[in-house]
């Protein structure tokens, strides 16, 4: 197996929780200076003032997207980003619980779903389980699939797919489908163009 420079952080939020303290700070300290600037009086602000610290607090707003974009462009360039994504058919085979996810032999992702986030899958929902960078070439994604199967018995289940990692960006599907001739669940990878 070829070792992979990937960036092994969990991104489920990282951006956010870093920005979301700056911009309370900026709009606290703005705040504080139009309240504590000479030549106010103790009166209620006028109609003018409360524009403008709503003005701010709109500029504050954007300039948090954009630096969650420029992050996040920082972190995963297009050219060696690779990310993958869940979604489930209607679910009378397998309950999920969670699942976890491997690239060349190194866990990159586990995720364990809550009831609300299951039914948002059942309906359409697709959640987003791993975004990370990883050098062109041959590479591994096995997923693992951990649930309550047919018949209420505990189920594991694993799929995987060979990976062929050229320029660009590469999106995955982990898709999971009940199969009525069957009667069991079907666990599949799709990689989207």
């Amino acid at each position: 197996m070829t070792s992979t420079a990937m960036y092994s952080r969990s991104i489920s939020r990282p951006s956010t929780k870093r920005a979301a303290p700056f911009a309370a700070l900026t709009l606290g300290l703005l705040t504080g200076l139009l309240v504590a600037s000479p030549g106010l009086s103790d009166e209620a602000p006028a109609p003018a003032l409360g524009d403008e610290i709503e003005d701010l607090k709109d500029e504050v707003l954007d300039l948090n997207r954009e630096l969650f974009l420029l992050e996040e462009e920082l972190l995963f360039p297009a050219n060696t980003q690779v990310a993958v994504y869940l979604s489930m058919d209607t679910g009378n085979f397998f309950a999920l619980d969670s699942v976890q996810l491997s690239i060349d032999d190194k866990e990159v992702a586990k995720y364990l779903y809550t009831e609300r986030e299951v039914d948002a899958l059942y309906r359409g929902g697709v959640h987003r389980v791993y975004m990370g960078n990883m050098k062109a070439g041959e590479h591994e994604v096995v997923a693992v699939f951990t649930g309550v199967g047919p018949h209420g018995r505990d189920y594991r289940r694993a799929t995987s797919v060979n990976l062929d990692k050229g320029l660009g960006a590469r999106f995955l599907e982990l898709s999971i489908t009940d199969s009525k001739s069957a009667l069991q669940p079907e666990f599949a990878v799709r990689m989207w163009e």
